[in-house]
């Protein structure tokens, strides 16, 4: 019995561990798709951000490849994936303030200034990484933008 507390102890470890991943999961098919569109536009972001900052070694193949996922992104029709009553006020899941309902033109011009951003990202980043840094403003700020009027910050 002894020698098999460690590995019994393990196992309930992930069970908690995996049971409070999926506590913090929304129910909600919409928020689930939003999260994983900006988990897509985080990983493609991080990778032209670590090379703007010096942090990745710049390579253009893969700096145009990440630009280009992010223009695709941009483009797909999100509108089915932000449902009212999909905000941190219904779901806690979710960050997503309830202002974006009620100002959704906003959230729109914001989206479509991402978009433009990306395509400008999209032109720069395979150039060098000069012409990566100098993209890389407008591409954040428009990200910034939109969640710092519309997200609710991290607990």
């Amino acid at each position: 019995m002894i020698k098999k507390f460690p590995a019994v102890l393990a196992g309930l470890v992930s069970v908690a561990i995996i049971g409070s991943a999926i506590a913090h999961e929304s129910e909600n098919p919409a928020v689930k798709a939003r999260t994983s569109i900006m988990q897509l536009y985080a990983f493609n972001l991080g990778t032209l951000g670590g090379m703007a900052k010096g942090e990745i070694e710049y390579d253009s193949e893969a700096a145009t490849r990440a630009a280009n996922n992010l223009v695709v992104l941009t483009q797909i029709d999100q509108s089915a994936m932000w449902p009212p009553g999909s905000d941190n006020a219904s779901d806690p899941s979710t960050r997503a303030l309830p202002a974006i309902w009620e100002n959704f033109p906003d959230v729109s011009a914001k989206g479509q200034a991402m978009a433009e951003a990306a395509v400008a990202m999209q032109a720069a980043a395979g150039q060098d990484v000069d012409a990566l840094k100098a993209a890389m403003g407008d591409l954040g700020g428009s990200c910034s933008a939109c969640h710092k009027a519309y997200r609710a910050p991290k607990d």
